[in-house]
């Protein structure tokens, strides 16, 4: 047993000495000179890498009727030996009751356009139009959740800093890995997901955001990827993030927010903006997130979040100071994952005695509207909206 152990150590880098803070160049430094970069269209290449990374396309809608959505593409590669794609989707329904349907599908035949803007697969494709500024989402490979959608950003995207990355390694130079996040924060959505009870119209609006772990993904801490761990079992050695997306009828306030394991310090990334229609209000690395009332999960010990803060700060791009602050209930939880639920039990418990890891994700849409505050150079409007956030303990 001790040897499998050490095997699971190896391929998931869970022996990890301990770097500190110095190790990580957080995207954060790039915003003391460049708060954010509105993506042009090469910014949405697949970068598709041939040696260890995660990569992900992911699509959030909130449909007019209530309905809450996600669909996912996951690139993964594994020291450059091994190479999956996954199509993922998850739909909640508007009454709280009805079980959500979550499906998860291995891609054959997975390759991009030539310009690696768009992705395809036997049965699923993701599409950038000409101009870059609207995604069709396609995909018939679980019956489950036949997949025909449309996003369409209404705000330009962009990526914190200059180049929306942070960095990791000893040495600045030669980092030997980096994580980067780019969002079209605002987008409208068109289309349905066919499922065995119905079609729902997912009419309304999203968010998309592509993420890249260019390195053993624990190296970082956020799950880009929510695969079982028998498919790729160096995905869940992290430590905790935080994901926010509100959306209102003027204001998009989203953020992702990830803290690394002790090897670099336990340091906390936080990336996100603001946005209305056609412009950025601001975006940058001065965000917050903060569960400020929890209680514990007698079934795992993680501590989960029954309220929360989420703040939000920066300058617009006529040197405006802006502040923004969503605060309030999260109400009964939409879902607890599991993420190793579907794991063979004796491989659960060899990667959870060598690694100590339990990883949870909570997902939470308040039924009632939350209000978010958004103040300009000292003028303040209050909005109320539609929150979907995501709190993931992992080890």
């Amino acid at each position: 047993m001790n040897w499998i152990k050490q095997q699971v150590a190896n391929v998931a880098g869970t022996q990890e000495p301990i770097y500190g803070p110095s190790a990580i160049q957080s995207v954060a430094k790039q915003t003391e000179t460049v708060p954010w970069t509105e993506l042009d269209k090469k910014d949405l290449r697949w970068a598709a890498m041939t040696s260890t990374c995660v990569e992900t396309q992911t699509f959030y809608m909130m449909a007019d009727s209530g309905h809450i959505g996600m669909a996912q593409v996951i690139y993964s590669n594994v020291i450059g030996i091994h190479t999956t794609c996954q199509f993922n989707t998850k739909i909640h329904y508007p009454d709280r009751k009805t079980p959500a349907i979550w499906s998860s599908d291995a891609l054959d035949q997975a390759d991009f356009d030539a310009g690696k803007l768009s992705f395809h697969a036997d049965g699923c494709a993701v599409t950038l139009n000409e101009v870059g500024d609207s995604y069709t989402v396609k995909s018939v490979v679980n019956e489950e959740s036949i997949v025909n959608l449309t996003i369409s950003r209404t705000a330009p995207g962009f990526h914190v800093g200059k180049d929306g990355k942070s960095y990791f390694g000893t040495d600045p130079e030669t980092p030997w890995g980096s994580m980067r996040h780019a969002f079209w924060p605002r987008c409208q959505v068109q289309g349905s997901i066919i499922t065995k009870a119905g079609e729902i119209d997912f009419r309304g609006r999203g968010f998309f955001v592509h993420a890249l772990q260019g390195m053993k993904p624990h190296h970082a801490g956020r799950v880009v990827s929510r695969r079982t761990l028998s498919r790729s079992a160096d995905k869940y050695i992290a430590a905790k993030w935080n994901f926010v997306n509100f959306q209102s009828p003027y204001y998009s306030a989203v953020m992702m927010e990830y803290t690394t394991p002790p090897s670099y310090g336990s340091t906390v990334v936080n990336v996100g903006g603001i946005a209305t229609d056609g412009k950025i209000i601001c975006a940058g690395s001065g965000n917050t997130a903060t569960h400020t009332k929890a209680k514990q999960d007698v079934e795992n010990e993680w501590p989960e979040p029954e309220e929360v803060k989420f703040t939000w700060s920066g300058i617009t791009k006529d040197n405006e100071t802006v502040s923004a602050v969503l605060e309030g209930s999260l109400g009964r939880r939409l879902d607890r994952v599991d993420v190793m639920a579907k794991v063979p039990g004796f491989i659960k418990t060899i990667v959870g005695g060598a690694v100590g890891t339990k990883p949870y994700i909570y997902q939470y849409s308040p039924p009632q509207k939350l209000s978010i505050r958004v103040n300009i150079n000292g003028e303040e409007t209050v909005e109320e909206g539609i929150l979907f956030s995501e709190a993931t303990f992992i080890s």
